[in-house]
């Protein structure tokens, strides 16, 4: 089974958002947020390219599958 790895803080904290702002902005609760970045849970793709322009890194960047 594919190993999956979330980067989402490192580049949420590189533009100095919190949790609950990530999450307002992209339309979602802070606790998915929270969960992306433990790697606990797998974003839908529309999710994936919200965070993606959010943040201003590219998916596969922030979003690891192995």
């Amino acid at each position: 089974m594919a190993e999956f790895e979330c980067k989402l803080k490192y580049y949420r904290q590189l533009k100095d958002m919190t949790q609950e702002q990530l999450a307002e902005k992209v339309g979602v609760r802070r606790e998915t947020i929270m969960r992306l970045e433990k790697a606990q849970y797998n974003p839908s793709l529309k999710l994936a390219i919200d965070i993606s322009r959010i943040v201003d890194a590219p998916i596969e960047d922030i979003f690891i599958f192995d």
